[in-house]
């Protein structure tokens, strides 16, 4: 029987905020019902799962590897309580964690080859950025995700969680610097939650990395992808099937526009 890899995104997909959690739907996922999935560093709570998605957890434990496949960082990762054993691809790509914790050393040789390259233009745009904030009074800055000791990408979120207000740093300062040259950065924006990204780092890329992988290790496999947003597609894309939860940007764009 062939083996079952799922490429999970995780927040927004297999746990969200609680905010997110009970719009989910009260009737099956109030309060009464939430645990707690991940952490912030001072260990209050940041995100929690449904019944229903612990339901579906479950489900895809039994008889499937899960293979967290997201934007968080390291830190980010071993604050999930969820259990995970096997890969994991973490900073949209740029790193790939092996079976124990270590990270896939020609994979992150070539990514930090790669953001290397990349990391003039993300210094320059986050000028541009902090720049904008100063002469508008955007609460939000430029931030800077490093990890492995390596840049990977910029994140700008509005302090006061105003999702709205992201909408001009990306029309007015983020797009146009952007197609000023064509330069090689893509954005995404999902909620309180603008990243600008060098078009190296690429989810889809890493799990294509780890397909090639678990097929040494096990032959002819079964891939499925699962993610909430509009820049999972891609990795979903390359797996055999793709699974999208409810109420998500992705779903809006897909299933519910049919």
């Amino acid at each position: 029987m062939l083996k079952k890899f799922l490429f999970a995104d995780l927040d927004d997909t297999l746990f969200q905020t609680f905010d997110k959690a009970t719009a989910l739907g009260s009737h099956r996922s109030g309060p009464d019902v939430l645990e707690p999935a991940a952490y912030y560093k001072d260990g209050s709570i940041c995100s929690y799962t449904t019944g229903v998605q612990r339901a579906f957890l479950a489900f895809a434990q039994d008889g499937m590897t899960l293979i967290p496949t997201t934007a968080r960082d390291h830190d980010g990762l071993r604050r999930v309580d969820l259990p995970f054993d096997s890969y994991a691809i973490i900073n949209y790509g740029g790193v790939v964690l092996l079976p124990g914790g270590a990270s896939h050393a020609p994979w992150l040789e070539g990514m930090r080859a790669a953001m290397h390259t990349a990391l003039p233009g993300l210094l320059e745009l986050a000028a541009h950025i902090d720049h904008y904030a100063q002469r508008t009074g955007f609460g939000g800055r430029a931030r800077m995700i490093e990890d492995f000791a390596t840049p990977f990408f910029l994140v700008v979120k509005d302090p006061d969680k105003r999702h709205e207000r992201l909408a001009p740093v990306e029309t007015d300062v983020v797009r146009p610097w952007i197609a000023d040259g064509n330069r090689p950065y893509v954005v995404h924006r999902n909620g309180n939650n603008l990243a600008i990204l060098p078009k190296a780092l690429d989810k889809a890329h890493a799990v294509a990395c780890v397909t090639e992988l678990l097929r040494a290790e096990h032959g002819d496999i079964i891939t499925f992808g699962m993610g909430d947003s509009r820049s999972d597609a891609p990795f979903m894309a390359a797996c055999d099937y793709a699974i999208v939860p409810r109420a998500t940007q992705l779903a809006g764009i897909t299933v519910a526009a049919l």
